[in-house]
């Protein structure tokens, strides 16, 4: 399963100014991931950049979440939210991740293992690479 994060700044690309309040920002994005039936969260962060004249700039970024969707629907929406933000760029991160069921046989098997290895939910070995 693939967890796909996009990373879109708020800041108009034409006029390097947030537009809009941010609640604006976040019912257009939750519109596209609704119209993409893309399960989604959806976080603020604020941060910077230096901009290329030198520059500091304060940046308002939202950042969408989606986990078990297919990368070309990452895509599209990523495109969507340009065009809608006016923006050149988003980030694209893609990160494997799993899903961990308490009642699933694979997970209820995997802590078996690990109590009869002696590991506990703190020990380093629970934090192996897999």
């Amino acid at each position: 399963m693939l967890e796909a994060r996009i990373y879109v700044g708020l800041r108009d690309k034409d006029s390097h100014e947030q537009r809009f309040d941010i609640e604006k920002y976040k019912s257009i994005l939750k519109g596209v991931c609704k119209n993409y039936r893309a399960p989604f969260s959806l976080d603020v962060i604020e941060g910077g950049y230096f901009h290329e004249d030198g520059s500091w700039v304060d940046e308002n970024t939202l950042l969408v979440t989606f986990i078990g969707i297919r990368k070309r629907t990452v895509y599209e929406i990523a495109r969507d939210i340009c065009t809608f933000f006016r923006q050149e760029t988003v980030m694209i991160t893609l990160t494997p991740s799993i899903r961990f069921n308490i009642h699933d046989d694979l997970a209820s098997e995997e802590i078996e293992n690990m109590k009869k290895k002696g590991e506990d939910h703190n020990a380093d070995s629970a934090d192996e690479t897999i």
